[in-house]
């Protein structure tokens, strides 16, 4: 029984004695992530408010964050193999004129180890190549830190990614289309706080780029690549894309004018807001529309509607994607969207809680629709839709109250309104005179206190009419009785 029992001891004991090994070995390499020389520089280094001085009375701080180079890919090399005049035993004393000297020199370091080829395989570094051999000096550290660079591939996905990224699109630059059109790549600020997509990676957006590719793009235009750029938001927004392709503006694109916006236009591209429904967002989205609306936008800025959203900051009235829609915008001109227009009025004067508390009338939609208008109207959509007629036009809201200059129908003047109503009448009714709109309720329903005397006689005849009909039929009754008796 005890030789079983040290026949069983042995291996357990090797077994132990190789998981201390292996405890021991790993210990003693995070200790010496850093070698002696670099512990020995930091000493000096590593504490904040070092800095160098040049000819020029220009300095550059020489604080080198010992955490951050612990953990940078060139964390494992000693100082001296970028700093080859220096060791531990030798501070070599320099003067440089100035800071962009000093760092030209510093930058033929990189090259020591960095050779040619491999610089060429990163098509990003391609016009820096090219800047190269005109004369220029490229300078490593304004994409690539000195003492924290990160590895190509590693860390945190998002945000190494993102960081790795802004190493360079956050200094000036730009890429030049085959038409001399200069596009700036720089994004500084583009992940702040507010922007929509700060949580996604630059690679979601620009799919085929990544820490490990970088392809070149080549485009003929600015525009070209503002659109090219726009197809990338259908991955995430398909439904809102497919919205697009039936609007008004994806039919101008398509039959070949790019001027029509696609989504970076209003949408922006990396500093993309949250949707915001109240003044600040309502307001934003008029002054997108306003980049090609311009004169439109003019307008309705002057309307009842507009100057209570910029005057009065009111949020009731209705802004261009509550009549256009935001996505699926349809062609204004045509027929079909015209007999649309009481339903897209009605969806606010029709509402009590909206418009109740500006005096206005809540019978608006039920008015237009059960007078001579809305019941042709709603014939005409009917044959429309069930006989295939081509729509036909007949007075909408926007005939009488204009489309983007709605004036206020209370604070004006009523002989001035009369006045335009008279006019609009007569674009249908040639022979309209002053008094012709006399007959017109203003979409009230009449009541004692609103047109009482039409009140008074509609009242009267709801009265008498059944009344009346009663009495015929029984007089009718009463004579083929009496002729029944008689027989």
């Amino acid at each position: 029984m005890r030789w079983r029992m040290r026949q069983a001891a042995g291996p357990a004991l090797l077994l132990f004695l190789l998981l201390a090994g292996f405890a021991a070995a790993g210990h003693a390499k995070e200790e010496g992530d850093l070698s002696i020389e670099s512990l020995k520089c930091l000493q000096c280094h590593g504490k904040k408010g070092i800095v160098y001085k040049f000819q020029s009375d220009e300095t550059v701080e020489a604080f080198v964050n010992p955490a951050k180079y612990k953990m940078s890919v060139h964390g494992f090399l000693s100082c001296s193999r970028c700093h080859t005049d220096f060791s531990t035993d030798h501070h070599a004393s320099r003067n440089f004129r100035n800071k962009v000297q000093y760092r030209v020199k510093a930058s033929a370091v990189c090259r020591g180890c960095h050779t040619p080829d491999q610089i060429k395989s990163k098509s990003v570094h391609a016009d820096l190549l090219t800047k190269e051999k005109e004369g220029a000096s490229p300078i490593c550290t304004d994409c690539h830190d000195a003492h924290s660079v990160t590895p190509v591939a590693g860390g945190k996905i998002i945000r190494s990614e993102t960081e790795y990224c802004m190493k360079c699109h956050q200094q000036k630059m730009t890429m030049t289309c085959r038409n001399g059109d200069k596009i700036a790549l720089n994004v500084a600020n583009s992940f702040s706080e507010g922007n929509a997509h700060d949580k996604l990676r630059c690679s979601d957006c620009h799919y085929g780029f990544s820490s490990e590719e970088h392809p070149k793009r080549n485009f003929r235009s600015r525009r070209d690549y503002t659109i090219a750029s726009s197809e990338s938001c259908r991955r995430c927004h398909f439904d809102k894309y497919t919205k697009t392709l039936d609007s008004v503006h994806y039919t101008i694109l398509s039959q070949g004018n790019l001027t029509a916006p696609v989504c970076n236009d209003c949408h922006g591209s990396h500093q993309i807001p949250h949707i915001s429904r109240g003044v600040k967002g309502r307001v934003l989205t008029t002054q997108r529309c306003r980049k090609c609306h311009e004169e439109v936008f003019g307008v309705y800025a002057k309307s009842v509607h507009g100057s209570a959203l910029f005057n009065e900051q009111n949020t009731d009235v209705p802004i261009c994607i509550d009549c256009h829609t935001a996505h699926d915008t349809e062609n204004p001109l045509t027929l079909e969207y015209h007999e649309r227009i009481p339903q897209m009025c009605g969806n606010c004067h029709a509402n009590p809680a909206v418009v109740s508390k500006y005096g206005l009338s809540t019978e608006v939609l039920n008015a237009y629709l059960t007078d001579f208008h809305g019941v042709t109207l709603g014939l005409y959509k009917k044959q429309r839709e069930q006989l295939y007629k081509p729509a036909r036009p007949i007075a909408v809201c926007t005939d009488c109250h204009g489309t983007h200059n709605i004036a206020s129908s209370i604070s004006s003047d009523p002989a001035y309104v009369k006045a335009n109503l008279v006019k609009r009448c007569q674009k249908c009714h040639k022979d309209a005179n002053e008094n012709f709109p006399n007959a017109w309720l203003s979409h009230y329903k009449p009541s004692l206190t609103k047109f009482p005397l039409i009140f008074l006689v509609s009242t009267a005849y709801k009265i008498f009419i059944p009344i009346m009909g009663l009495g015929l039929l029984l007089q009718i009754f009463l004579h083929i009785w009496r002729y029944a008796v008689n027989r």
